[in-house]
């Protein structure tokens, strides 16, 4: 299965028509290398906020309102993408109103016969939590992407073991990571997060990144970071776990994930850390003891 993870330079679309034609393009790209999973960057919803006012792109809680009314054409612009590539497509994340006047970071994933499902965002970063209005979810999920189980995990949730592996054990051998991180040491704490379940459940990791600046948006200021495609630090794959990277002004990093050779690899393992993990989980081992020198 080849799946594409984008880097996407934050724009300032002029309509909603602009943002489309920019989607269209982008995922027409990754389709034309082969990819049959494309995954773009979470908040990719705010570059929305752009189409307002200052008033109101200046202002977070005003443009997550501002865009409510655009949710309707986000589900049929990448709905339809999905069927005209042809792709799985990731489209980022859209920050839903859930009533009350509180949000949840909802990543929305589109197939190409017309099936949809969404993974709400669990963790909340310290940004989120200052918001005042953004909740984290309730519910964990795994998808089929034509034979192969995925579950998608949204930034900061990739660096939280348990989750993670909970999707594995439901057969999840694929994690799916759309991202936003805005300094060097928020991008590098996502990119050990990937490294990490890729190491622990013996699967592929597919991330995506937000790009460049965007002074207009107190979401989208700053972003910093390179789209990843990872595999597990094994016999038959990079020592260094990373299968692709964009570099510079990539668009797309792309690469063909051999599922048959990670199932393989199980039975020829330097480490199986996947399959040790009841190891840890020993009644001994679960809490430590101070012990008296």
């Amino acid at each position: 299965m080849k799946v594409a993870v984008c880097k996407y330079p934050v724009g300032r679309p002029r309509d909603f028509q602009a943002f489309a034609e920019r989607q269209r393009r982008l995922l027409e790209e990754a389709a034309a290398r082969g990819a049959q999973v494309a995954v773009l960057p979470e908040y990719l919803s705010l570059e929305l906020a752009a189409l307002f006012p200052a008033q109101v792109h200046a202002d977070l809680h005003a443009s997550l309102a501002a865009i409510q009314p655009l949710r309707a054409a986000w589900l049929e612009l990448f709905a339809g993408l999905a069927r005209r590539t042809g792709m799985h497509v990731v489209a980022g994340s859209f920050l839903l109103d859930a009533g009350g006047g509180r949000y949840r970071n909802r990543s929305d994933l589109f197939a190409p016969g017309g099936g949809h499902a969404w993974q709400d965002k669990l963790q909340l970063t310290g940004f989120e939590k200052a918001t005042g209005v953004i909740d984290g979810g309730d519910a964990l999920k795994v998808v089929d992407l034509d034979g192969v189980r995925a579950g998608v995990s949204i930034c900061y949730d990739s660096e939280f073991p348990l989750p993670v592996r909970a999707q594995y054990e439901a057969g999840a051998r694929l994690l799916l990571v759309p991202s936003c991180t805005d300094t060097v040491a928020g991008a590098t704490r996502v990119q050990v997060g990937c490294l990490a379940r890729a190491l622990e459940n013996r699967m592929f990791v597919a991330q995506a990144v937000t790009a460049g600046q965007a002074r207009w948006s107190p979401a989208l200021d700053e972003n910093t970071g390179e789209a990843t495609l990872y595999a597990p630090m094994d016999a038959g794959f990079p020592a260094d776990g990373v299968l692709a990277r964009t570099r510079g002004d990539d668009a797309w990093a792309v690469a063909d994930l051999d599922f048959d050779l990670l199932e393989a690899t199980r039975g020829r393992a330097q480490v199986a850390n996947d399959h040790d993990w009841p190891g840890q989980l020993q009644p001994a081992l679960v809490r430590a003891r101070l012990e008296p020198l």
